[in-house]
């Protein structure tokens, strides 16, 4: 498979960063994993497919055109932000020139928002997707009357959900999608990148259900993931081989499964307005945990380094 990246890499280098890209919504730098998750979001919806190619691809040549490091370009690190953009605007939205329209400028602006904060420094995850959406919505909802789309609107089928089913949509729920099969898929293109991080994930997801259960959230909402997909980002971003990485996996978890349950219960009408959440959860959660991360690594650094003297 590596001979297979490095070929696809040197002859198709613009589709291994966009592949890359939409892999690394779910923080994987892999080919593969981005490709699952792109035939996982053309089985829910043609459109929504398009959408993730096209942004991922505009947010990358954004990247180029503006001469961005070409290491974080291959990384597929301008590829995820716009990624969201591109699918929460046609999931959102009723495909409409306007919005294809949007798709492109928010693609681009996400990527230079992410640029910001990588050359500050500054770990903000899928913000920049969380701003620039958040700012196109209120836009096509104060200037626009585009009714929702048929993905918005429509009521997933429920009757085949079992505890592993209902657990793999909160990997569905990351991308906008309430398939079931895309919720496999989605865990099957982590797992191929990383059986850790794809099976911590799962018990993330599992967790923040059970939390959700238990503070009597709507039990059609839990089983469709829209408690657990911020869950799982959080359980992927810390997911690790040592005792320490579970430690910090839990209370990630916890601490963003408190804030997705007071964000859907708040009624903000603005955050209404500007499409709900997101992944907002997600990115604060993570935000308060890294600190302990990074202090953790440091110290186990010195220690390593006192037990080689």
């Amino acid at each position: 498979m590596k001979k297979l990246d490095k070929i696809i890499e040197h002859k198709f280098p613009i589709v291994a960063e966009v592949l890359k890209g939409i892999g690394q919504i779910m923080l994987q730098e892999n080919i593969y994993t981005g490709l699952f998750f792109t035939i996982g979001i053309f089985f829910g919806s043609i459109s929504m497919g398009i959408a993730v190619l096209l942004a991922t691809l505009v947010g990358t040549l954004t990247a180029k055109v503006l001469k961005y490091d070409q290491k974080e370009i291959s990384m597929g690190l301008y590829g995820f932000s716009p990624a969201l953009v591109g699918v929460a605007l046609s999931f959102l939205f009723k495909s409409e020139i306007i919005v294809w329209v949007l798709i492109i400028v928010g693609a681009a602006a996400a990527a230079i928002t992410q640029h910001f904060f990588i050359k500050k420094n500054i770990p903000v995850f899928t913000f920049p997707f969380i701003l620039v959406t958040w700012i196109l919505v209120t836009v096509l909802h104060h200037f626009s009357s585009i009714p929702p789309s048929e993905s918005f609107i429509s009521v997933p089928d429920l009757s085949n959900i079992d505890n592993f089913t209902s657990e793999t949509n909160g990997f569905g729920e990351v991308i906008f999608q309430g398939s079931i099969w895309a919720g496999l898929l989605f865990f099957i293109g982590v797992y191929i990148s990383s059986p850790v991080a794809a099976l911590y994930g799962l018990m993330g997801s599992a967790l923040s259900a059970a939390i959700s259960f238990h503070v009597h959230e709507p039990i059609n909402q839990i089983s469709m993931g829209l408690f657990s997909f911020n869950a799982v980002l959080c359980a992927i971003t810390f997911a690790g081989d040592k005792k320490r990485d579970g430690i910090l996996v839990f209370l990630s978890v916890v601490i963003c499964v408190i804030i997705n349950i007071a964000l859907v219960n708040s009624n903000f009408t603005i955050l209404q307005t500007a499409g709900g959440p997101f992944t907002l959860p997600f990115v604060l959660a993570a935000c308060l945990v890294l600190p302990l991360k990074i202090r953790k690594d440091a110290i186990s650094s010195k220690i390593q380094s006192i037990i080689r003297l």
